[in-house]
């Protein structure tokens, strides 16, 4: 985590995404440069980013498991 990476809740998805397509062109020309710290800084930023759009996917999943009907009767093993 990043400590400078700002509260990634409080950001839309959309928003979201344009940064992490941002952050990746920027680490592009960051590891063109030969830039090691920038390099390393940035993919901090965008591991923090990847986990906000991961982790709002998986409770995206578990709320249409939730309320879909298809889901109801099915077993879970775990």
């Amino acid at each position: 985590m990043h400590p400078l990476t700002p509260d990634l809740s409080k950001i839309s998805l959309d928003e979201l995404q344009k940064k992490q397509s941002d952050l990746t062109n920027r680490l592009s020309t960051a590891y063109r440069w030969g830039n090691a710290a920038m390099v390393h800084q940035l993919q901090m930023l965008l591991q923090d980013y990847n986990a906000e759009v991961s982790l709002r996917g998986q409770k995206a999943l578990e709320d249409m498991q939730k309320n879909s009907k298809q889901f109801k009767n099915i077993i879970d093993i775990q």
